[in-house]
């Protein structure tokens, strides 16, 4: 019978070691890390990380991480590289090689190669005594006690520590780049992330069908100027300015006041001074702007003039949440 405590007992005992791998991380970091960010900053080239096994998956995040943060960065997988892939490698790349025992059969074939093209090689290892620690440039620890495996056997900390020391390297570069959100941006331009990042109120304001009443218009005129724009809500313009706005909630409100409609005008029951954001705004700026105000809709407008209506049903629409 499957026993749920003992389950949790596990899930805790292999989080707390991983954990404890990670902090002890921390004590490994030297002169050589901090060059071997400088030496990857200032190259000309490219970083191209290679590994085997379970190692050459962390390199892949680890590639994916650079590229997404502003180093050009592939992915060169160390069985591959000795059968022809080590093409790849151009004259002013840095290269990383990631390895737990850095004996592996192949790196111990790969590494003499790197060598040999001149490049910078720097090691991820968690043995400084192997082969691949003494043929590197520069030597990255990320040696653990053991693995969170029950046999101390499948790659669970020591592939952690690998991750992590990846992660420090990237973070640290952005530092050095004062890579900032914009930045990012530009490197991740579709999703959820993108649309958060790059998307302005413009490219998604729709200027044919913006609701529009003045002071004077009838109540009953102004409804279907709602009910037609089908926005909940319109804009009330005088002279080119806006002065105020009727919303569906105005209007039920006005209902449970009023027996009758009759002289009842927009200018009676508008509220005034609207929030307002400019078309060039970001639209996760103008969602902050419909949270804060507990409100659903907002006018937009540029310089005083009136250019429509953003609804959060669009925001939504577009996955940006």
């Amino acid at each position: 019978m499957i026993n749920s405590e003992n389950i949790l007992a596990a899930a805790r005992k292999a989080i707390l070691s991983e954990s404890e791998s990670i902090k002890k991380l921390a004590d490994f970091l030297d002169r050589q890390f901090a060059e071997a960010v400088e030496t990857i900053f200032k190259s000309n080239g490219r970083l191209v990380v290679t590994g085997i096994g379970k190692s050459a998956i962390i390199a892949q995040k680890i590639v994916a991480t650079m590229n997404s943060t502003g180093t050009p960065s592939l992915f060169l997988h160390a069985s591959e590289a000795i059968h022809g892939d080590l093409g790849m490698i151009q004259p002013d790349d840095v290269v990383i090689c990631i390895s737990k025992s850095g004996n592996s059969p192949e790196i111990k074939v790969l590494v003499p190669y790197l060598k040999s093209y001149g490049q910078t090689l720097i090691a991820i290892t968690g043995n400084m005594t192997s082969f691949l620690a003494k043929s590197s440039d520069l030597v990255l620890n990320t040696t653990v006690d053991a693995e969170a495996c029950p046999n101390n056997l499948a790659p669970t900390n020591s592939t952690t520590a690998q991750l992590v020391i990846g992660d420090a390297l990237a973070v640290c570069l952005m530092e050095l780049r004062d890579f900032k959100a914009e930045d990012f941006a530009k490197y991740h331009p579709g999703g959820a992330l993108g649309k958060k990042l790059l998307l302005r109120v413009k490219d998604m304001l729709d200027r044919t069908h913006k609701p529009i009443v003045s002071p004077d218009t009838a109540i009953k005129k102004a409804i279907f100027e709602i009910s037609e724009k089908r926005l909940g809500v319109t804009a009330v313009i005088d002279n080119n300015q806006i002065v105020g706005i009727i919303t569906d909630g105005d209007i039920r409100r006005m209902l449970a006041e009023r027996d009758s409609l009759t002289g009842v005008i927009a200018s009676d029951i508008m509220t005034k001074n609207p929030k307002m954001i400019t078309s060039d705004a970001l639209v996760s700026d103008a969602l902050n702007l419909l949270e804060d105000n507990s409100i659903t809709q907002v006018v937009v407008a540029d310089n005083g003039q009136y250019q429509g209506i953003l609804h959060l049903h669009d925001i939504l629409k577009e996955g940006i949440v």
